[in-house]
């Protein structure tokens, strides 16, 4: 042991210092090596369900992506389509329309004749009739219908539009039309082309009535023509409830025999 000693004495310092650090030097190197092996192999074994998370989401990208392209196709059809609808509801809006206004149920406006009937101020003879110097309903309905052959597009009697149910009929002193009882004097109202007056007073019916009716009774008719005549729309029922096919009426239908006709 002394002998040991001795020569461990004879050493020389700095070969003691230089074994020292190389021995410090392994234990480093040893624990660096041990500390990187585990980050080595985790890394090693999760790379594999990384890699294939990573190709999973790349596929629901893709397939999202194809989604998306679909659904703008989609949308696309849908608009082109949308347009052809709205093209096809204008249509049914404009026929729709027509057949208000043909119906009487739009009010209107535009260019045409007022015609104004009133009760004669020429007195009664003895043996006359009182009732042929007042205006009738039945002098009404034929200016109304005078204006109808003279082209008007839409009539009315003192406010109330004359319509394909409308009946003008006397009641008492005044005249029933549309149900509603007017008083004289009679305005009708008339919208037509910019000739309805001249067609209307070259109509032999209209002079007829005014020979029959202006002549020989004193009954008033007054005209005017305007710029722009207002005939309000029809305010009355539109549903027939007594009416009824006749079979005779219908093309191609048997004329009802006289022993199936209703008593």
């Amino acid at each position: 042991m002394t002998t040991f000693a001795a020569r461990l004495r004879t050493i020389p310092s700095w070969q003691v210092t230089l074994g020292g650090a190389l021995l410090v030097l392994g234990f480093l190197i040893a624990a660096q090596l041990a500390s990187e092996g585990p980050r080595i192999r985790y890394t090693t074994q999760e790379r594999t369900p990384l890699v294939e998370t990573a190709l999973d989401l790349q596929a629901q990208q893709e397939s999202l992506k194809a989604q998306i392209l679909q659904l703008r196709a989609d949308i696309g059809d849908l608009e082109a389509a949308g347009e052809g609808g709205a093209v096809v509801t204008q249509e049914l809006n404009a026929e729709l329309e027509r057949a208000r206004i043909a119906a009487g149920l739009a009010a209107l406006s535009g260019p045409g004749v007022v015609i104004q009937l009133e009760d004669s101020l020429v007195p009664v003879p003895e043996d006359g009739n009182d009732r042929d110097y007042l205006v009738s309903g039945d002098d009404v309905l034929a200016v109304v219908e005078e204006l109808w052959l003279a082209g008007a597009e839409a009539v009315a009697v003192n406010g109330e539009r004359v319509a394909s149910t409308t009946a003008i009929v006397d009641i008492g002193g005044s005249v029933l039309v549309n149900g509603a009882y007017i008083v004289p004097p009679y305005q009708v109202a008339a919208i037509g082309p910019d000739d309805m007056f001249d067609r209307l007073t070259a109509s032999p019916g209209f002079t007829d009535l005014l020979r029959a009716r202006a002549a020989l009774f004193g009954i008033r008719v007054g005209y005017v023509v305007q710029a722009e005549v207002d005939v309000p729309a029809y305010a009355g029922l539109v549903n027939l409830r007594y009416g009824h096919v006749v079979p005779g009426d219908r093309p191609g239908s048997p004329s009802p025999s006289p022993a199936s006709e209703a008593p």
